[in-house]
């Protein structure tokens, strides 16, 4: 009973988000190339400010939902020894993750494996809930420049380690005029991560669209001349979509999803100030650390 109750609870979400994606989709005609589906707008009697309940809210709590059921049902039941293949899954994504982490980021960051592969598969299933014709949250760049921010947090609490007189100092090498490019190079690094994912998903929305549309204009004019019902049948829509599918959503959306946990891992282990960090931490009779 606790297996369904795992697997309703990863089903159950996406399906609720199918539902009120056909209740709160306008009817368009030809092509419709839109955001992120708007249920709620709060009214200036009830806030300040507009707040918006977007359909890229819900599909990420959606998908959140469904990735904690597939963690807790892969990890419900554990032995010491394997019994079931899905407790040889999981084993084998943490021994994965861990390994990843070891070999990107170093041996001090040994611990961040959950973390990096919660990115991963946050972002990942995100780009794939395109599938059952939901949208996609990583199409929506307000999500995508907030886990840049979550990330830019963690590389400056790092690079901070070292102490931020040291930090600052540093923003004026090899020579002060440089002073501004390195400031800008700070912030450039969350708003290229966030638009380099945002970028790739939309745009791969964007074309699957585009060929859709292309090609049941083109079916309609090739079969226009049958009688009836068959005129209007878009044949040329089977099975090439479905093709591209697996480029612009399958193969993008996993690879963005891995690109992004990488370049996570390397810019927090990259800016850590390993020698400025140890000094302070022998001044206060601390042992130095290492990232072996």
């Amino acid at each position: 009973m606790v297996d369904y109750a795992l697997i309703a609870m990863m089903i159950l979400p996406i399906l609720a988000c199918v539902v009120l994606k056909v209740l709160f989709t306008p009817q368009s005609e030809g092509v419709a190339i839109a955001g992120a589906l708007v249920f709620w707008k709060s009214t200036a009697e009830l806030t300040p400010t507009t707040f918006y309940i977007s359909e890229s809210q819900v599909n990420t709590w959606a998908v959140m939902i469904s990735i904690l059921g597939l963690c807790l049902y892969l990890t419900h039941g554990l032995t010491t020894k394997a019994m079931c293949k899905r407790q040889l899954v999981a084993e084998w994504i943490v021994e994965k993750s861990e390994k990843l982490v070891k070999d990107n980021m170093g041996g001090f960051f040994a611990q961040w494996g959950p973390f990096i592969t919660a990115i991963m598969a946050l972002s990942a299933f995100s780009s794939l809930i395109c599938l059952v014709g939901l949208f996609s949250p990583t199409g929506d760049v307000n999500v995508t420049f907030g886990w840049a921010i979550l990330v830019f947090f963690l590389i400056m609490y790092f690079k901070f380690r070292g102490g931020f007189w040291k930090y600052f100092i540093g923003l004026f090498k090899p020579i002060p005029v440089f002073a501004p490019m390195n400031l800008i190079g700070e912030f450039a690094t969350p708003v290229s991560m966030a638009f380099r994912h945002y970028g790739n998903i939309l745009s791969g929305a964007v074309i699957a669209a585009l060929i859709g549309s292309a090609l049941t204009g083109l079916s309609n004019s090739l079969l226009g001349w049958l009688p009836g019902v068959f005129a209007q049948m878009p044949l040329l829509r089977v099975g090439l979509p479905a093709v591209l599918s697996v480029y612009f959503d399958v193969f993008s959306g996993v690879m963005q999803a891995f690109i992004f946990a990488m370049l996570t891992m390397l810019n927090i282990a990259g800016g850590v100030p390993w020698e400025d960090w140890n000094a302070r931490r022998v001044k206060h009779n601390k042992p130095a650390l290492t990232n072996d």
